[in-house]
C-alpha cells in the first residue's frame, strides 16, 4: 500500500475535518482556556506522555486528578499530558505533523473520529484490540465502529456527539404547529423531511426564519447532514472506504442535497451559519448538537423541545450523527504495554462517566450510566441522544481519504447552497456538476495513496 506522507499542507486541509465535535460548545468551534503547552506532570521524566487539546476549565481539572491518581499509584509508570490550546485552529494538527516527520510522536494523542482510518492506514498508529477486549461491548456500536479500521481497534473515546431536531415551542405555536406531536415522537416514529420542511415554511417570517441547518462551512456540514443522506438510501462513500463514485453523486444524493438546498432557496434557512441563531430566537427550529442542551437548559428564555433527527419519507430509516476525540498510542510508543494498561485504565467505567459529566457530553460506555454523576441522562434531552446513539448512530465514512472527501464535500456544498440562495432555485444539474467534482477528487487521492 502507497502511504500519504503527513506533511503541513496535508495538516492544515486536515483541520477543518478535524474540528468537529471538538468541544463541547459546538460542532465546529474550539474550546480554548489559553492554557497552552500547559501540562499535568513532567513530560521529560514521564514513562507515558498524552498530548491533547486543551478544553474548559472542568475538564483541565479532570485530566490533573486523574494524572495525579495513575502517577500516585504507578510511580514507576508516570504519565504526564500536554494541553494544546486550539485558539489556533491548526496549532494541534501541525504539532503532529511535525513530531510524525521527526519521529517524535506522545505515547497517546487525541484524533477526532473520522480520522482514525487516516492514521491507521499510515502506520501512525498502533493497535489497541487486545487492550479492550473484556469490555468493547460496553461501548456503543458507533465508537466502536469509529475506532476501527481493517479489524483492529485503533483508538478508544470516553464521550460522543449527536444531532437532533431542536424547535422553539414559542414561536411554533404562534405560527400554529403542534408542539404537543412533536413531543410525543420516538425514535420509531421521527418526523420527516416533508414534515420538517412544512414547519420551516409556516415558521418562516418578517422576525425569524423557519430553521437552521448549517453549523458552519467547514466540516460542520458533513458531520451534521450525513444522516439524511443515508437514511435516504445512499451514504457518502462506500462502506469499504474506497470510492465515493455513485455514492455522494449518486440520484439518491442528489434528491438529499436538493432538499437541503430549497430549504435554502426558499428562505426557510440561512445559507450562513449563525452563531446561537436558535438561542437568540432568530430561527424557529434547528439541527441541533448535544452540546446545545446545556446551553439553552443554562439560557434559554423561551419554551424549548428536542425530538429525533428527521427521516427520509421513502425510507423513515432512523440515522443520527455521531463522533468525537478518540486516544490512540502512536507509532513511536516505547512503553506500549504500560501505555495500553495506561489507556485501559483511563476508559473504565468509573472514569468515563466523571469525564462524560464534567465536558457535558454522552458517554460511551452503557455502564457510565449506572453512575451518580450521569444521573442527568436518565430523561429528559440528554436521554434522547443516549437514545439515539445506541441505536440510530452512523459514524463517518471510515476511509484514509476522509480528510480529503469533508473538504471537498464542504466546499461543494457551499457552491450548492449560496447558489439556491442567490438564485431562489435548485439546479439539481448543478448540483450533481458539484458532487461528481466531489467523487473525483476522492478517487484521486485514495488511488493515489491508498488502492493496491
Amino acid at each position: 500500500m502507497k502511504r500519504k506522507i503527513l506533511c503541513s499542507g496535508l495538516a492544515i486541509m486536515m483541520a477543518s475535518s478535524l474540528m468537529a465535535c471538538g468541544s463541547s460548545q459546538s460542532a465546529g468551534g474550539d474550546a480554548s482556556t489559553g492554557t497552552e503547552g500547559a501540562t499535568q506532570g513532567d513530560m521529560d521524566d514521564a514513562v507515558i506522555t498524552i498530548w491533547s487539546p486543551s478544553d474548559k476549565e472542568s475538564i483541565e481539572n479532570w485530566w490533573a486528578e486523574k494524572i495525579d491518581e495513575w502517577n500516585t499509584a504507578h510511580p514507576d509508570m508516570k504519565a504526564a499530558r500536554e494541553a494544546i490550546d486550539r485558539s489556533d485552529s491548526y496549532a494541534y494538527d501541525n504539532k503532529i505533523a511535525t513530531a510524525v516527520t521527526s519521529n517524535s510522536l506522545p505515547s497517546i494523542f487525541f484524533v477526532d473520529g473520522p480520522q482514525v482510518s487516516y492514521y491507521a492506514a499510515n502506520g501512525l498508529i498502533v493497535p489497541i484490540t487486545d487492550y479492550f477486549s473484556d469490555s468493547i461491548d460496553d461501548f456503543d456500536p458507533a465508537t466502536q465502529a469509529q475506532c476501527t479500521y481493517d479489524g483492529e481497534l485503533y483508538a478508544i473515546s470516553a464521550t460522543q456527539s449527536g444531532v437532533a431536531f431542536y424547535y422553539n415551542k414559542d414561536l411554533l405555536k404562534e405560527c400554529g404547529v403542534d408542539t404537543d406531536d412533536l413531543d410525543s415522537r420516538t425514535i420509531d416514529n421521527p418526523i420527516t423531511w416533508s414534515e420538517m420542511a412544512e414547519i420551516a415554511e409556516k415558521c418562516t417570517t418578517d422576525s425569524y426564519v423557519g430553521t437552521h441547518i448549517i453549523m458552519d462551512h467547514g466540516e460542520g456540514i458533513p458531520y451534521a447532514l450525513e444522516p439524511m443522506y443515508i437514511s435516504e438510501g445512499k451514504d457518502y462513500i462506500s462502506d469499504d472506504g474506497t470510492t465515493a463514485d455513485g455514492y455522494v453523486n449518486s440520484d439518491e444524493s442528489v434528491k438529499t442535497t436538493a432538499f437541503l438546498a430549497d430549504l435554502i432557496a426558499k428562505g426557510y434557512a440561512n445559507v450562513d451559519p449563525i452563531t446561537d441563531e436558535f438561542l437568540n430566537g432568530a430561527c424557529a427550529t434547528e439541527l441541533g448538537g448535544s452540546w446545545d442542551v446545556a446551553t439553552l437548559e443554562a439560557n434559554a428564555t423561551f419554551d424549548w423541545g428536542v425530538t429525533y433527527y428527521p427521516v427520509a419519507d421513502d425510507t423513515h430509516k432512523a440515522v443520527s450523527p455521531c463522533g468525537d476525540w478518540s486516544a490512540a498510542i502512536s507509532k513511536d510508543c516505547e512503553n506500549v504495554e504500560a501505555t495500553g494498561e495506561f489507556l485501559k485504565w483511563l476508559m473504565n467505567t468509573e472514569n468515563v462517566a466523571s469525564y462524560a459529566d464534567a465536558i457535558a457530553k454522552p458517554a460511551t460506555r452503557a455502564s457510565a450510566y449506572d453512575e451518580e454523576c450521569m444521573a442527568s441522562y436518565a430523561e429528559g434531552p440528554r436521554a434522547l441522544f443516549v437514545e439515539q446513539l445506541q441505536n440510530s448512530a452512523a459514524p463517518r465514512p471510515r476511509t484514509p481519504s476522509y480528510a480529503t472527501f469533508s473538504t471537498d464535500y464542504a466546499e461543494a456544498m457551499s457552491n450548492i447552497f449560496s447558489e439556491a440562495a442567490s438564485t431562489k432555485a435548485v439546479d439539481e444539474s448543478y448540483i450533481k456538476e458539484q458532487l461528481d467534482s466531489v467523487a473525483d477528487s476522492f478517487a484521486e487521492d485514495y488511488n493515489t495513496y491508498y488502492a493496491n
